[in-house]
């Protein structure tokens, strides 16, 4: 991590996304060791989310995982041929 001190003796370092040195900066750190530092959500989110394979934007929520891919949602699933995922289940009424 690239830190260091600014006048008030505040640790900063720099966002590897875009650069910025900032001083509210944090680490996310994933499984298998490697540690990450950003200054913000969107950057995280830019650099370490996974892409729709259908419609290529990020998927920040739970998504649905094939053994090949990841979808934002069961309607790009849909679209590339997989329609045994769903995005909420109709619960049947007791009456």
């Amino acid at each position: 991590m690239n830190k260091g001190e600014n006048m008030l003796g505040s640790k900063t370092a720099t966002c590897e996304v875009c650069g910025n040195t900032y001083d509210k900066c944090f680490e996310v750190r994933l499984g298998g060791g490697e540690t990450h530092v950003f200054d913000s959500f969107e950057c995280a989110i830019h650099a370490l989310a996974p892409t729709c394979a259908h419609c290529g934007c990020r998927i920040i929520g739970h998504g649905m995982e094939t053994a090949d891919a990841l979808y934002c949602c069961a309607h790009c699933a849909s679209q590339h041929g997989v329609h045994k995922l769903e995005d909420r289940v109709e619960e049947k009424s007791s009456v």
